[in-house]
């Protein structure tokens, strides 16, 4: 008994949920960018106080380094699908390599220098996430 070539497929029940959900803000939408401030904010913090005695200023300067990147990540992360793949990975390259071309900055490095570590460190994140959005894309 030979079965028929074209077999009758099952039919999907329910509606397919769309990859991205736009302008939805789960915990972790808030809760990455949140953890990412803190981190820099604290780095900054240290490195602003080599070892000496904690003032005002310090604390001031990680605060306000913190919550400046993390607002920053959170509107990266919140409309980075509205942007093309070229631009999504320049935005990540440009966050990352000019916070840590800031982190380098306080730790006493000239200008030159800590620009050249963030533009660094700027293309290989630009050229990671352009190869993680290219082969994942529809």
């Amino acid at each position: 008994m030979a079965t028929h070539a074209t077999m009758p497929m099952r039919r999907r029940t329910h509606a397919r949920t769309p990859a991205r959900q736009e302008h939805r803000h789960t915990a972790l939408a808030w809760m990455v960018p949140l953890v990412l401030g803190v981190i820099l904010g604290f780095w900054a913090f240290f490195i602003n106080r080599d070892g000496g005695a904690t003032t005002n200023g310090q604390i001031w300067l990680g605060v306000v380094s913190g919550v400046g990147f993390a607002v920053l990540c959170f509107l990266l992360a919140r409309f980075r699908w509205s942007l093309p793949r070229e631009l999504r990975a320049a935005a990540f390259g440009v966050l990352t390599g000019g916070a840590v071309g800031y982190l380098s900055s306080l730790n006493g490095r000239s200008v030159l220098m800590s620009g050249f570590i963030g533009l660094v460190v700027g293309a290989g994140m630009l050229v990671t996430m352009f190869y993680a959005y290219y082969t994942r894309e529809e």
